[in-house]
């Protein structure tokens, strides 16, 4: 028997490939099929099952290309309804793999259909579970995003998930391996652990939510405390999952159109195409076309994407570093943006050198900042998470959450000057591209952001620890 996790930092996301006596199976897989079907081949084995854990709403699975390439089933829990041929099984329904064996327990909490899939092993021993997003490492999923589907209020979601937790997944044996969908980073919990594997014993003892003696009551509000608004683009994802989608063969296909200059400058114009250029944040600065959106493919690229385009249908034309046409393609993809009319052959070089219009963002260093910036004069906006805010924050700066964006840029006064900055460079950037599409100019972004500020002689407030903030 072998397990193995494929982990994808971008979307902090598990798969897992499995194998036993020339049988494999594949559980949660991404978008791109021909990782999976290049470990088949490797190894010698056949796909037997395709299992899903619950319908994903923070990334396209590739659940319905795999199936279709390798005559695989796909297996969901009961209560999963598909607009594509799948099983949905019956609460321990067996499923065999070699000597080996899946066991479906219906876990619903998450999502009505959520569920944890046991491995017994060659010995019938309970060796590991894949929870999906029912059980994470340190946290538990979010119970507020099949609200709408389940007609049920977030509180009625968290009573099943704390029973499903208490019945089915706590009273497995203590060494049974925890193998969640998710790690730290992912929006679908509130406090996941970096760590991606733990064992049912170890989660029992640290994860807050599987307290002894804790009450459902406790359990409901201490899970549906702090949750915020879930990404836009969830809920398209999910009906993606469920009603299928176009091969990713197609998408890449398109993404990896080559338009020179005057094409890509035509196609801007006729289609309406959002430029999205994923550039490191220094380079974009330097020069970009103008109304360009900058987010980088070196950092949290799939998540930023979907939160702040939202619409999966929205038409996208990509400016990317020579040589990350398909990496940039395929992690759109992987969030349902199928929609691309192609890539500026040349990078952002073939644009300058053509002689077109070229923008740039304001940046300073934090020793530029500490020199010029006078505290309580002088409008500072952090746009980190409120958690690293209220952990430590230059004095008399302002909190404004890239991720509410949105919500905040009408207010800002355009003939007011203020400071922009993030962790360390990628958000804020994120950020000042917006604003200069939106028409302001009437800002300054720091270069290394809060991690570069606080090494200088700028004053800050206490530091506290984020995980007391967050409790």
């Amino acid at each position: 028997m072998q397990i193995e996790q494929i982990y994808t930092g971008c979307l902090a996301q598990g798969a897992y490939y499995i194998t036993s006596n020339g049988e494999a199976a594949i559980i949660d897989p991404l978008r791109e099929t021909q990782p999976y079907l290049d470990r088949l081949e490797r190894d010698g084995v056949k796909l037997k099952y395709i299992f899903e854990t619950h319908f994903h709403a923070d990334f396209v699975s590739g659940h319905v290309d795999l199936s279709r390439e390798t005559a695989a089933p796909i297996v969901y829990g009961p209560n999963a309804t598909c607009e594509f041929e799948c099983i949905s099984a019956k609460d321990e329904q067996e499923f065999s793999i070699g000597n080996i064996k899946i066991k479906v327990l219906h876990t619903p909490g998450h999502t009505m259909e959520s569920s944890t899939f046991l491995l017994i092993d060659e010995n019938g021993k309970d060796h590991a579970i894949f929870s999906g997003d029912t059980l994470f490492i340190g946290d538990v999923g979010r119970p507020d995003l099949a609200q709408k589907a389940a007609h049920m209020t977030q509180e009625q979601l968290a009573g099943l998930l704390f029973h499903s937790l208490r019945e089915k997944v706590m009273t497995l044996a203590d060494d049974v391996i925890v193998y969640p969908a998710h790690g730290a980073g992912s929006a679908c919990g509130k406090n996941m652990s970096k760590e991606t594997v733990s064992t049912i014993g170890d989660q029992k003892a640290t994860n807050y939510a599987l307290r002894a003696n804790m009450t459902e009551a406790e359990f409901i509000q201490e899970v549906t405390e702090g949750l915020l608004p879930p990404p836009a683009y969830f809920g398209m994802n999910v009906a993606m999952n469920k009603k299928g989608y176009d091969s990713f063969e197609n998408v890449l296909h398109l993404g990896m159109r080559a338009l020179s200059v005057v094409e890509f400058e035509v196609a801007a114009e006729e289609t309406g195409a959002l430029i999205l250029d994923t550039r490191k944040n220094g380079e974009f600065a330097k020069g970009f076309i103008p109304q360009s959106i900058n987010i980088g493919i070196n950092g949290d690229f799939a998540p930023w994407v979907g939160a702040l385009i939202a619409d999966v249908k929205q038409p996208i034309l990509i400016v990317c570093e020579l040589g990350q046409e398909e990496e940039t393609v395929t992690r759109l993809s992987r969030v349902g943006f199928d929609n691309l009319i192609g890539h500026l052959d040349g990078s952002f070089n073939a644009w300058a050198k053509a002689g077109k219009e070229v923008d740039t963002v304001h940046r300073i260093t934090s020793e530029q900042f500490a020199e010029a910036v006078k505290i309580g004069e002088s409008k500072i906006i952090d746009i980190r998470k409120e958690s690293e805010y209220y952990a430590e924050h230059v004095e008399e700066a302002y909190s404004k959450p890239l991720a509410v964006i949105n919500e905040w840029i009408k207010d800002i006064n355009p003939k007011e000057h203020f400071y922009l900055h993030c962790a360390g460079g990628y958000r804020s950037m994120i950020a000042a591209s917006i604003l200069e599409a939106r028409g302001f100019r009437n800002f300054t972004e720091i270069e290394g952001g809060f991690n570069a500020i606080a090494k200088t002689t700028v004053p800050k407030t206490d530091f506290v620890c984020q995980s007391k903030v967050l409790k």
